[in-house]
């Protein structure tokens, strides 16, 4: 098989983290791609990285496959407005750059509760984004929905957010109670489930938060 190429925006965040980590251990992939707006402190043999204006994207590299892991709250970026142009502008230009330069799967980091008519605003431009991904014609469009995230966002110099702090401690006193869709999971195991099913997906594939508890081992 010929080894793959693989693109991924957003590194810098939780899941993006072990998104990259597992993408520059797969020995299937010959290089990997990363978009940001400043440089990581990491050297790799496969990795380039590159250095953007989401809003004006340049030509992207041809790649197999893309991952999409842009994300932020409204309380972190300051506004509605602000938001949006980050979890879908940002995501969307990404995804539409990337399948002009011919590539053929992608996999997003959405949410538990994305619907593109919620009453809830954080929820419902997830679902956007969800539904304009799938017009974009990827052969395989695989779709991560997390409930409340745990890791380590100290070490990537984030403040930690209420809700999941709450969700965790709630997943680890009541866990038996708790659906499994509705448990705080961790970053490492919805970057595994994206990583296991984006090489081989063909059509649209959505992995509940409950699907995705422990996949990263």
């Amino acid at each position: 098989m010929t080894a793959r190429t693989a693109l991924l925006a957003g590194a810098t965040g939780l899941v993006g983290r072990e998104l990259l980590a597992g993408l520059l251990a797969d020995p299937g992939l010959a290089a990997v791609h990363t978009l940001g707006r400043r440089e990581l402190p990491l050297v790799h043999a496969k990795l380039s990285q590159h250095w953007v204006d989401f809003a004006a994207l340049p030509t992207l590299p041809a790649v197999d496959e893309v991952y999409l892991a842009l994300g932020t709250t409204i309380r972190a970026a300051g506004s509605q407005a602000a938001f949006r142009a980050i979890d879908y502008d940002a995501n969307l230009a990404v995804a539409r750059a990337a399948r002009a330069a011919g590539a053929k799967r992608l996999g997003v980091v959405s949410a538990m509760g994305a619907n593109a008519r919620s009453g809830i605003f954080y929820n419902r431009i997830k679902g956007e984004l969800e539904e304009i991904l799938d017009t974009l014609a990827y052969e395989g469009l695989v779709i991560a929905r997390p409930s409340f995230l745990t890791g380590d966002r100290a070490a990537l110099g984030q403040s930690t957010r209420r809700g999941e702090t709450l969700a965790r401690r709630l997943s680890t006193v009541l866990r038996p109670l708790i659906p499994p869709n509705y448990r705080a999971i961790r970053a490492v195991d919805v970057a595994a489930a994206l990583l296991r099913a984006v090489p081989h997906a063909r059509g649209r594939q959505v992995l509940p938060s409950g699907r995705m508890q422990g996949a990263g081992g």
